[in-house]
């Protein structure tokens, strides 16, 4: 088993015992919860006689059903509107911090507690959403958990968890022009697998991470849980101490360097043991874009669609299953694949710095006709922030839609759907099928920059021609 590494770190630190099981109880340091995943887990406490122990470690937002649009109360959705009202009393009842719609810090949950500092190294981090790796990006251990779990969080503030083994995934080098953090992690899982990282968690490391702005950490550390890992993180270093630098929840004075300190402490040793190492090299990173139902079935743009016979035995049904569902031809170059729609937003990438790449896309160019185009920050944060640097304008002017901040199409539990066979160029995080919003609706992931180069073509397209002009 792994020894000396920032995750035994941690997880020694927040363990409260070991239960009959063999699993460890964890204390939860921050608890993020959402309207989707957390009524069912109120109704569980109020069965019981509980109450929330600690509700000052919980943070409560809306995100998922929100629409983008209109958002003025009540929701035109009736069933968005009851798990609002509900959020709502639940809060209230139990004395929990929580940003509505119109607060100023309103958003989606993993974008606004690393924007507001409540996210920080050191910590264990709970929410009913898979995506709660984001977090890890600030040296933290951060899971997704279930409903039941979440009720197990509110009334006793830990979890009963089996102790994952670490798997340091390295990537040396410097990204090339027009490849992002998106990227990498799409080439990560293209090469491990969406099941490569089950029972681990993933330590992202080396040269081309010592690079990484924060917000590009989150992206990757946000889709470790797509390939298989229940967390992933980096270690904090000066790029996270900069960032997380006079936030509103960030230490103060002489509380500031303790907390560094202990912070830098947490990395882990130099001769740390870990359970399995894999290394990469960043200069064979293209910008990556995603053909099947899976984010592992990806390429690099100027890649074709695999055909069955160069992909493992294993791989060949899923493969086919793509083939049928995508109705993309196996050996068929993925660049000049006709969009539909564009959507650039989403807890992996819809950050003021995803915001500005795409824009500079976009910048002087218009989007495509009969393409529809739209771009959602991730918090009322990140949108004040954009349209102070004019940003929305550059979208608006290049024929993009300015929406309100929320999840949107990324799931699509809110009017942000895609219709029939539309065919979507996507910043979020998953390709599933009918996951936004429509059954036999498509899906594409790539960058928000590679997105912007798809609604300016009308197609998919390789975004280093855009940028090299």
């Amino acid at each position: 088993m792994s020894q000396g590494t920032l995750f035994d770190k941690v997880w020694d630190l927040h363990t409260v015992g070991v239960l009959p099981s063999g699993q460890t109880q964890l204390f939860i340091g921050l608890h993020l919860i959402h309207e989707v995943t957390s009524p069912q887990a109120f109704s569980m406490l109020r069965e019981r006689g509980l109450t929330v122990l600690f509700p000052e470690r919980t943070v409560a937002t809306v995100d998922h059903i929100v629409p983008t649009e209109n958002q003025s109360r009540p929701f035109a959705d009736p069933l968005a509107e009851a798990m609002m009202q509900e959020l709502e009393k639940n809060v209230e009842q139990n004395g929990i911090r929580f940003y509505s719609v119109g607060s100023g810090n309103q958003g989606i949950v993993h974008v606004i507690a690393p924007e507001q500092g409540f996210t920080q190294p050191g910590m264990t981090i709970a929410c009913g959403d898979s995506h709660t790796s984001t977090h890890g990006a600030f040296g933290a251990i951060a899971f997704g958990i279930g409903t039941s779990q979440v009720r197990d969080v509110l009334a006793s503030q830990t979890l009963a968890l089996a102790k994952l083994k670490v798997r340091r995934v390295e990537v040396n080098g410097s990204l090339n022009p027009g490849v992002y953090a998106k990227d990498v992690i799409l080439h990560i899982i293209r090469k491990l697998g969406v099941k490569g990282g089950v029972g681990y968690a993933y330590e992202f490391a080396g040269t081309t991470f010592d690079q990484l702005g924060m917000e590009e950490r989150m992206t990757v550390c946000n889709m470790a849980i797509e390939g298989g890992a229940r967390c992933g993180y980096v270690n904090p270093d000066q790029i996270t101490f900069d960032y997380l630098k006079g936030r509103d929840f960030a230490p103060t004075g002489s509380d500031w360097e303790k907390a560094i300190q202990w912070w830098t402490s947490l990395r882990s040793d130099t001769d740390a043991q870990y359970d399995d190492i894999v290394t990469f090299d960043a200069a064979d990173i293209a910008p990556t874009v995603t053909w099947g139902i899976t984010p592992s079935q990806g390429i690099g743009v100027d890649e074709a669609v695999p055909t069955a016979d160069t992909l493992p035995a294993s791989e060949q049904p899923i493969a086919q299953e793509a083939y049928e569902y995508m109705d993309l031809e196996p050996g068929a170059l993925i660049q000049g694949t006709k969009i539909d729609v564009c959507f650039i937003g989403s807890c992996t990438n819809g950050r003021i710095s995803d915001l500005r790449e795409a824009a500079k896309v976009a910048q002087g160019r218009h989007v495509a006709q009969g393409i529809k185009a739209f771009v959602v920050p991730g918090s009322e944060r990140v949108k004040q922030q954009a349209e102070e640097e004019g940003l929305d304008q550059v979208f608006r002017a290049a024929g993009f839609e300015w929406r309100e901040p929320g999840c949107s199409m990324c799931l699509a539990m809110n009017p942000d759907k895609l219709q029939g066979r539309q065919i979507s160029a996507s910043s979020s995080n998953r390709n599933f099928k009918g996951r936004q919003g429509s059954a036999s609706g498509r899906t594409l992931l790539m960058s928000p920059a590679m997105v912007a180069a798809a609604a300016i073509a009308g197609q998919v397209t390789d975004v280093r021609e855009l940028i090299a002009h």
